[in-house]
């Protein structure tokens, strides 16, 4: 039996190919139409199907070559970027896009030891902009833009 060299890589190929396969398994009731008239279903099995390959490559170069293994020293940044995330999918309906976006990337910087306010600032205000741009206009994704009380 083949031994894993390299654990990092072993277990980001698997992230992908279970990702890849959740992604099919969730598209697979949607119809999938064809190349010139994309279904529904079109989208997930293409990226699902990516994915897999993906972790597939990774999962065999991982029994080739040497890497460290995986190591966690310290938690807290990978709690703070978590909880920001959790916290967006918490905020984004009452406070909208814009306010929810830039709360997500200024508690998630905060997880980086080179954190500083002005930069975070700048950041999710440009972030906030291409986000409501991409997403509230341009996929036209039924999500306030700014909270109720400032006329969502």
């Amino acid at each position: 039996m083949a031994k894993i060299r390299n654990p990092k890589e072993f277990g980001s190929g698997c992230l992908f190919a279970g990702f890849g396969l959740a992604a099919i398994a969730i598209g697979a009731s949607y119809p999938v139409g064809s190349a010139a008239r994309m279904g529904p279903g079109y989208f997930p099995r293409g990226l699902g199907m990516i994915l897999i390959v993906m972790g597939a490559v990774l999962i065999l170069k991982s029994f080739r070559s040497d890497g460290l293994r995986i190591a966690i020293k310290d938690v807290r940044p990978l709690l703070i970027v978590l909880g920001s995330v959790v916290l967006f999918g918490l905020t984004v309906v009452p406070l909208g896009l814009v306010l929810a976006t830039i709360l997500l990337i200024v508690v998630s910087s905060t997880a980086s030891h080179e954190f500083r306010w002005k930069e975070a600032a700048i950041a999710s205000v440009l972030l906030a902009a291409f986000v409501v741009a991409a997403f509230g206009y341009g996929l036209k994704l039924q999500l306030p833009t700014w909270p109720a009380f400032l006329g969502g």
